[in-house]
């Protein structure tokens, strides 16, 4: 219970930092678990999520060994990527939650980066 506890304060503290130095732009949000990886962009103004992607959709299942690797995880980051242009947003503010920027946390954010994506 108290890792839990201690995600949720870590959390908590990269989110309060990203509020100060965020501007007007939208959030790129991950969240990872163990058998999939999902991201999201949301204007915290309006409180409206502007794109999402996971490895669960199925053009991406299918071609996907698993949800739970790099591999996926850069694809998921070129997806959202395509759909952010497409919703008109070229900038963002990464928010990799508690998670530490390493593995597919990484994989995914350069993966963003190559698609257009500016942060």
């Amino acid at each position: 219970m108290a890792e839990k506890a201690a995600l949720q304060k870590r959390a908590a503290r990269i989110r309060r930092q990203i509020r100060k130095v965020a501007g007007d732009r939208p959030r790129l949000s991950v969240h990872r678990t163990s058998k999939n990886i999902y991201v999201q962009i949301i204007d915290d103004v309006k409180g409206r999520t502007l794109a999402a992607a996971s490895t669960l959709e199925k053009d991406l299942k299918g071609s996907l060994k698993t949800g739970a690797d790099s591999a996926a995880a850069a694809a998921v980051g070129k997806l959202i990527a395509e759909r952010a242009t497409k919703a008109g947003v070229k900038e963002v503010v990464f928010d990799r939650g508690a998670y530490i920027y390493h593995g597919r946390i990484k994989a995914l954010a350069e993966a963003a980066r190559e698609g257009g994506l500016s942060f």
